[in-house]
């Protein structure tokens, strides 16, 4: 029986995950003891009631001693590499009506979406920068940015790089395979949050509004052959712990289920977007660093990205602490690296050029790593 919600046409694949990991996000709370937290960080295979700890109110007086220990458990899987790559938006078109997003359906925008000519000269353009991977990003409208003109955009890419990623709307497990079979290597889907009536609140039309669908995308994205899928939630939409709690036993439920797959974390914070300049950060520094510790505490071998939305200064601390992948020479805008034909999502913070970045990363002890993976 196809989940209640589920519109015509959205695969219903029957997986318990989705129920599994609200539970545990009602019974999270932000209190803990200090024998709790100390525990957390000690620990050698750390538990859900560990990850708990370390979101707790009282972890973050020990943010010092838990980035320590974040940084050791980074430099046991990544050693000193940081992988660099760059986001391409390639449409800005949005059926869905999300009252924090600059592409939702009713903000009065530039819309645009690249050909192939077009296509062709972003990645060029990305390409001469010397990086290897880049993210594929759309606006969620189907009708605009059919699965077919992904698939092609993916083709095209290939030519140009090793590891492709991308993030559009939620696809079924058939949908996956085929972008799989144009070179996709990892897909991320943003949750947003993870309280429904928060949810319900924030996206008011189109496919999005339907949570238990876009819950279950990495795992049909898994299904269709991806090797790895990215989780999120854009941190201040809701209760910022609960959220970042719930993420991180979405993925670790998901880990265990599929042991092969690559799991990785994004941090995004709300920013400004155009038309509305008063959408403000409610979660601070201190608070984004002890999310991205404990996620990369719970999952050491995670991938956790730090994006744009973040100045300069930070996203070089996040590195050589618990962020192991950066994004360089960023542009949200549609076609921003050759000729920008549409308008941004949101205002980035760090608009510095993949060479200053990779300088920074070096500048820090670390090594700017391009791609890691030989095909052969």
């Amino acid at each position: 029986m196809m989940k209640t919600g589920y519109l015509a046409g959205m695969e219903d694949i029957g997986s318990e995950m989705m129920e599994r990991t609200l539970a545990l996000r009602e019974s999270f709370c932000e209190e803990a003891s200090e024998a709790d937290v100390q525990r957390a960080i000690g620990a050698k295979n750390r538990t859900l009631r560990d990850f708990a700890a370390l979101l707790s109110v009282r972890a973050g007086e020990h943010l010092e001693q838990i980035a320590r220990t974040a940084a050791r458990e980074k430099a046991a899987h990544f050693g000193s590499n940081i992988a660099v790559f760059t986001p391409i938006y390639i449409s800005n078109y949005c059926d869905n009506l999300c009252v924090y997003c600059g592409f939702n359906c009713k903000n009065k925008i530039a819309r645009a979406r690249l050909d192939e000519a077009q296509l062709k000269a972003e990645f060029e353009a990305i390409a001469a920068s010397g990086l290897e991977e880049i993210l594929i990003l759309t606006g969620e409208s189907e009708k605009n940015s059919p699965v077919r003109y992904i698939g092609r955009a993916c083709e095209l890419a290939r030519q140009y790089f090793k590891v492709i990623g991308v993030e559009i709307y939620p696809l079924n497990s058939a949908d996956y395979a085929y972008l799989h079979a144009c070179g996709v290597d990892f897909v991320t889907v943003f949750q947003e949050t993870y309280d429904p009536a928060r949810y319900a609140q924030l996206h008011l039309a189109g496919n999005k509004r339907v949570f238990a669908y876009r819950f279950a995308a990495q795992e049909r994205a898994i299904r269709g052959g991806m090797r790895g899928v990215g989780f999120a939630a854009l941190l201040g939409l809701g209760d910022f712990r609960r959220d970042a709690f719930a993420t991180g036993v979405h993925a670790w439920l998901l880990q265990r289920k599929y042991p092969r797959a690559e799991i990785s974390f994004s941090v995004p914070r709300l920013r400004p977007i155009i038309n509305n300049d008063k959408i403000n950060k409610d979660v601070g520094e201190r608070e984004l660093l002890q999310v991205m510790c404990a996620y990369r505490l719970l999952l050491p071998s995670a991938q956790i990205t730090i994006s744009t939305r973040e100045r300069a200064g930070f996203r070089d601390n996040a590195i050589r602490i618990a962020a192991s992948k950066i994004s360089a020479g960023v542009s949200v805008g549609i076609g921003g690296h050759s000729e920008q034909r549409g308008d941004e999502q949101f205002e980035i913070s760090d608009a510095r050029s993949v060479s200053e970045v990779c300088e920074a990363i070096r500048g820090g002890g670390l090594q700017p790593l391009m791609s890691e993976y030989i095909y052969v």
